[in-house]
């Protein structure tokens, strides 16, 4: 759905995605130049991932709060005779993802700095992230495929290039599986794009056109299997990740941190912006099975976590599980579990990378990420010491801290249509803090060592840094209500569209909204 003068004359969405490409390219332009020291080449990239972030400031600005269809919508001919069009626009859902993104890449660029090759490194880097912010805001399903796998270039790159010692294995698994899953998504493109021209006459690839498009049992099924696959390997969702572990862990701190919060979330946004409208009768259908899928990668996630003896490991297993609650979040088919799960993913976002950029400074710092080489930091960084721990809570969800409000509105929107899948979710809360305070306590508690003794705390540059990420944290667990504003609209929409195609309805305290229990909460995390 388009809001009726949602456009601007400005191509506010066209410049988004274009300016970080344009500047990748300058980057790489001006590597010839010998004169230029590695320092101004990180500051050309940082400068230009800062512009991009104000302008997506400026489009949260102007996004209005009171309708939930896409807004700044550009649509020129890209394709005539193909059916593509450059159609860009963005919603509630996206909207926060887009903000994600333009946050991250520069903090990436300013504090996940590589040793060699500065050039390279941030021209992958600002690529990447023009293929991440088109990705969200692309509502032409071709033009959204090509960026959706133009992050899988700079992606492979970062993480063979820069990575540790197993990068290159972990660079081809991540590349191979995330490249046959979206084979299935082109093929489901495609058909549903030919199944609406045979109904129609008119082939097209836009979202919005093709919502209207009518599928027999078998093919709904189908054609959603298709794009979940994709989506599930992306995200990752249990039994879809097992790419994930290694990826994460050899990447370089930058490549982890925008692996896990960014390009992880392009696979739960594909269910959300994708799966529900174009198959809202197979994504109800096959809910209890994605809810028990979620519920296992939960469950999993956390236990696995819980043997790890690595940080980077325990942070990547613990994504898993926390990605598994957006799932849970978006079958459970209310408006308090769906818009737990599109706060659930800007808030792990957040969380993730900081904690896989305190553990990168403290690999720098010591050499390695192994908890039992590392012991007793507390009194040597105190300063660190206390950005991991408010990072660490946040992830266990703590209340006033940002993870508490969506799993929070993820577990009770679940409990009304699903009691027990939420029931048993629940345990996964408990054992991240078994391994989140453990890990902790055996890396920043004891009786410090010589080794780690001389540990540097963090620096002002390094505070600087870190610090937008941990003021975020907290303000959102304290007030999430300018976020839940603009999520709710997009999510109610999105919600009536399922009910009134599969002719079923939430239970009528699931209707209310959002605002009153967001007000609750804000209120509880207050006091």
């Amino acid at each position: 759905m388009v809001t009726a003068g949602a456009t601007h004359a400005f191509p506010f969405l066209t410049v988004l995605v274009l300016l970080p490409a344009g500047g990748a390219l300058a980057v790489a332009l001006l590597g010839s130049v010998r004169t230029l020291s590695r320092v101004a080449i990180e500051w050309v990239g940082i400068a230009v991932s800062l512009a991009t972030l104000g302008l997506a400031i400026a489009i949260a600005a102007l996004f209005a709060t009171t309708t939930g269809g896409f807004q700044f919508v550009t649509d020129h001919s890209w394709a005539t005779g193909l059916g593509v069009h450059w159609n860009l626009g963005v919603d509630g859902i996206s909207l926060f993802l887009v903000l994600l993104a333009a946050v991250l890449f520069p903090i990436v660029l300013a504090g996940a700095r590589t040793r060699t090759d500065a050039v390279s490194f941030v021209a992958w880097m600002l690529l990447l992230e023009s293929a991440c912010l088109g990705s969200f805001v692309s509502i032409d399903l071709i033009l959204f495929f090509f960026f959706f796998e133009l992050t899988l270039i700079p992606s492979y790159f970062i993480i063979a290039g820069w990575g540790y010692t197993r990068r290159a294995y972990a660079a081809i698994k991540f590349f191979v599986y995330t490249f046959l899953g979206s084979a299935f998504l082109l093929v489901g493109i495609l058909v549903v794009a030919f199944v609406h021209e045979h109904q129609t006459g008119v082939l097209t690839f836009s979202l919005p056109a093709l919502e209207h498009t009518h599928f027999s049992s078998a093919g709904d099924i189908l054609l959603f299997l298709a794009f979940t696959a994709a989506f599930a390997v992306k995200a990752p969702l249990f039994p879809f990740h097992t790419w994930s572990p290694d990826a994460y862990a050899e990447a370089p701190t930058g490549g982890s941190m925008v692996l896990s919060a960014v390009l992880a979330k392009l696979g739960t946004y594909g269910i959300f912006q994708f799966d529900l409208r174009l198959f809202p009768q197979a994504s109800v259908d096959l809910a209890p099975l994605l809810l028990t899928l979620a519920v296992i990668g939960i469950l999993y996630g956390a236990i696995v976590a819980c043997a790890q003896r690595d940080l980077k490991r325990i942070i990547a297993y613990s994504s898993l599980a926390q990605m598994g609650f957006v799932a849970l979040g978006i079958f459970a088919f209310t408006t308090e579990g769906l818009t737990g799960g599109v706060l659930l993913m800007l808030n792990h976002g957040l969380i993730t990378a900081a904690l896989f950029l305190l553990v990168g400074w403290i690999y720098e710092r010591r050499q390695t990420s192994q908890v039992s080489e590392l012991r007793g930091l507390q009194a040597p960084a105190p300063v660190l010491a206390g950005v991991f721990t408010v990072a660490m809570l946040a992830s266990i969800g703590l209340p006033g801290l940002n993870g508490f409000v969506s799993e929070f509105l993820v577990l009770s929107g679940t409990f009304l249509t699903h009691r027990w899948w939420a029931v048993v979710a629940t345990a996964g809360v408990i054992l991240a803090a078994v391994y989140l305070l453990w890990a902790y306590q055996q890396v920043f508690h004891g009786k410090v060592d010589l080794a780690n003794s001389t540990t540097r705390d963090l620096s002002w540059a390094e505070r600087v840094v870190i610090a937008p990420l941990i003021v975020v944290i907290v303000f959102l667990g304290i007030y999430p209500k300018p976020v839940l504003d603009r999520i709710t609209p997009t999510v109610n929409s999105l919600v009536a569209q399922v009910d009134a195609a599969t002719h079923t309805h939430q239970p009528a305290v699931a209707r209310r909204g959002v605002a009153g229990t967001s007000a609750a909460l804000a209120k509880k995390a207050s006091t």
